[in-house]
């Protein structure tokens, strides 16, 4: 929500919230589904049977003309194909290989120049987002490339795990739908829209974590989707307090990575299975676990390319390196050997999975490893990056918890940034979620990066005892 309509919002009685978010669930309703939907997802269905051969031949199909209307109707690429030719570069566009990596930045910096220039961006779905970077990056989709995403996403997050878009659900996201100085519930909204009650993700302390059970009860919830660190801190509670949650059918993990013991109490918590999944807002790859417990890639996405740390050296299968994709599903804003700022590894396609898929694996992935911020008053946040989803004059940012009642935030700014007002103004968006916290603003130069090159968004240097246990037991 923009800064002016979030106020407003938060200004309304309980039912026009409602009504606001069942107004927009419907906007995104018409988006999502259409005619084609259930046509889309019967032939997804069948290509799950698919061998490696068929795989490849659809693939290189699909890359071909992607990257002919990339080359020559795509106005970023096209003149950096031009600029080869004219210094003697011969090199043919068809080999994915001769294609430069792509950064986010890059991206970020001229994101029309990506968007092809038979379409018309106002006439396209605009995704902006931060990613776990802080900095704000803008995406085009056409409706046909939306309806297509949620014909997969449909598939093989909700049907493989027994549920589908008519079911009532319940999310933990990063949405302010409630104010976070609120005291007393409902810290939540429900979309009728997408029968989706949204479930607020900087309340969930031990005093408010019943009132969420009883919505959920409430608004008959048959599965959840959220922050694996939200649904990790309800489901610790529910246990605690010996809450009786309803039960599930599934549990599934975005956006975060999903440990062993948050699985395992999630599903005590909830009596149900619980399943992660992997992808991004930019839609160049994406991935779901299976019920055996594997993460099948959808090869419909992208093609997805593992690379040393140092050159841009493939790596086999197998063998840990960058993770670089090229969207497939999206031909209107193709991005070409994307770098997503992940580590990760591919599995061989050589035998059928025990759950009768022949999809790829994608074997394991490193990154996405943020903290988890402890407010005074006994909240743990999982994510803060939908903060800097708005246009702020920001190139990067990063969040530090130096004490329990303290934040520091390191930011690189652009050339538009003000001091003090900007200070104040991401201040003020940083205590909305958090509460009475002190915010400290340090601009910089640069963000350190990890040993291995990881950009952390989220830091605690909060001694261990006021951590939430993040030990298996």
């Amino acid at each position: 929500m923009v800064p002016s309509f979030l106020k407003l919002y938060h200004h309304m009685p309980y039912p026009l919230r409602c009504l606001a978010a069942s107004s927009r669930g419907y906007y995104l309703q018409r988006w999502r589904y259409g005619r084609q939907t259930e046509g889309w997802i019967a032939q997804a269905l069948a290509r799950e049977q698919w061998s490696a051969a068929q795989w490849q031949t659809w693939q290189s199909e699909k890359l071909t003309r992607l990257l002919h209307r990339a080359a020559t109707k795509v106005p970023y690429y096209r003149a950096q194909w031009q600029d080869r030719r004219q210094n003697g570069d011969r090199s043919s566009w068809e080999l994915l290989e001769n294609w430069p990596i792509l950064t986010k930045e890059v991206l970020r910096q001229q994101p029309k120049m990506f968007v092809a220039e038979d379409c018309n961006t106002n006439k396209m779905f605009h995704e902006h987002t931060s990613g776990t970077t802080g900095k704000p990056l803008h995406l085009w989709w056409s409706k046909e490339t939306v309806q297509a995403w949620y014909a997969l996403f449909e598939l093989r997050i909700r049907q493989w795990y027994g549920v589908s878009r008519h079911d009532r659900w319940a999310i933990l996201g990063g949405q302010l739908v409630a104010p976070v100085k609120q005291k007393r519930p409902p810290f939540w909204v429900w979309n009728a829209g997408l029968k989706q009650l949204y479930l607020s993700s900087y309340h969930l302390t031990e005093q408010n974590i019943p009132a969420y059970i009883e919505a959920l009860k409430r608004y008959r919830v048959t599965y959840l989707l959220g922050y694996s660190s939200a649904m990790y801190r309800v489901a610790q509670i529910v246990l605690e307090l010996e809450l009786d949650a309803p039960q599930m059918v599934v549990a599934i993990a975005n956006a975060e990575p999903l440990y062993d013991y948050q699985r395992e109490t999630i599903s005590q918590a909830f009596h149900c299975p619980v399943r992660e999944t992997y992808g991004m807002a930019e839609i160049v790859t994406a991935a779901s676990e299976c019920e055996t417990g594997n993460l099948h890639l959808w090869p419909e996405v992208g093609v997805t390319e593992v690379l040393a740390d140092k050159g841009d050296i493939s790596i086999s299968e197998g063998n840990t390196g960058r993770l670089i994709c090229t969207s497939l599903l999206n031909q209107d804003m193709p991005l070409i050997r994307y770098e997503i700022g992940d580590r990760g590894a591919l599995s061989t396609m050589t035998e059928t999975c025990s759950c009768g898929r022949t999809l790829p694996h994608l074997q394991q992935v490193e990154g996405r490893m943020d903290d988890v911020i402890v407010t005074p008053d006994g909240r743990y946040i999982g994510r803060l990056d939908p903060i800097f989803k708005a246009d702020l004059p920001i190139k990067e940012a990063q969040i530090i918890q130096e004490r329990l009642d303290c934040l520091r935030l390191l930011i690189v700014p652009t050339m538009n940034y003000v001091t003090p007002d900007d200070d104040a103004y991401i201040a003020s968006l940083v205590q909305e979620r958090v509460g009475d916290m002190q915010v400290i603003i340090e601009t910089t130069d640069h963000i350190p990066r990890t040993a291995n090159g990881k950009f952390q968004a989220v830091i605690s240097h909060l001694p261990k005892t006021e951590k939430y246990d993040r030990q298996t037991t």
